[in-house]
Order: structure tokens, then sequence, then C-alpha cells
């Protein structure tokens, strides 16, 4: 099992890390789900904050503070809907990754929470989103020792099971 990640049944907005990833829509304005919860959670100033940003787009990431969050900072991801996985959404999804844990490392971040993106109302297949979630943390890590804990948020058991099951593996 890799030593900086690593999955539990929680709900994200409570978690006390540096920062949390938020599965957002390409607005950034909030809306269901996790998005939903966060920008609640967060209070008013985080979507003022979000209104400058201009939205985001599909596979990319950017960053604001986390106000009333347990969290310091937000990184806001923009993950794909599933369409049957032949428009590029692994490359997106991965992307979504990518982009989040470099804006991590750019502000200093050292422990950092995802949701299971895409994998809501966007319909990507949990165990794809799992793998591919896994796969991009751990290769990153591996480059870079910054960045010390990653935690896979994980709605209900079932998430959990599938993220314990792919971590085992590495």
């Amino acid at each position: 099992m890799h030593d900086k990640l690593e999955a539990l049944q929680t709900d994200i907005v409570t978690l006390k890390v540096d920062a949390i990833v938020n599965a957002a829509n390409n607005t950034l304005l909030g809306g269901g789900g996790v998005d939903g919860a966060i920008h609640r959670a967060a209070g008013p100033e985080l979507l003022a904050e979000c209104r400058l940003l201009k939205g985001c787009l599909t596979g990319q990431a950017k960053i604001t503070r986390g106000h009333r969050l347990a969290a310091g900072h937000v990184i806001h991801t923009v993950g794909p809907v599933w369409r049957g996985g032949n428009l590029g959404e692994p490359e997106q999804l991965a992307s979504c990754y990518r982009s989040s844990l470099k804006i991590a490392l750019d502000h200093g971040i050292r422990t950092l929470a995802f949701p299971a993106i895409s994998c809501g109302v966007y319909g990507y297949p949990l165990p794809q989103a799992v793998e591919i979630a896994v796969r991009e943390c751990a290769d990153f890590t591996a480059a870079e020792a910054t960045l010390e804990r990653i935690v896979f948020a994980c709605f209900d058991r079932n998430m959990l099971e599938l993220y314990r099951a792919r971590l085992w593996r590495l």
C-alpha cells in the first residue's frame, strides 16, 4: 500500500487538510453533489471568489481560499461527463487529477483530499474512475516528495471498498 495515499469514508467538507478538491462544473458557481456541499459549508465568500475566476475548462483546475471550511484552500476541477469513454473522458479525468496536483504543488499544499470526480451526476463508471484517480496520485507523489498525504474522501462504503482494493494493489 502506498504510504501517502489513503481512502476514508467521510464528508470532504469536514477534513482538516491544506486543501480539498471540488468536483465543480464549468461555471465554478456551485451545483449539486459535492460541489453544492462545499459551497454551502464554505459560505458566500467562496461564491464571490469563484465569480472572479470566470469559470474553468473540463480537465483543468483553479484554486481559491477555503473560507469557512476546515481546509485552507479549495482546488476546483471540472471532470468530464461520461458519454461512453470514446470522447476523451479518461484523459480529461486524468488531467483533472494532474492539474489539481500541480496547483497543490505550486501553492505549497502538503495535504489534500479528493472526492470521486465525475462519479455522481456526470456518470463516470466507478471502477474506471478509481483506477485513474489512484494511478495519477500515486505517480505524482512518487515524483514529488512535498505532497505528504492524499485522502480519497469516499461518500459511501461501496466507493471506499473500491479505493481500498485499488490502493492495496500499489
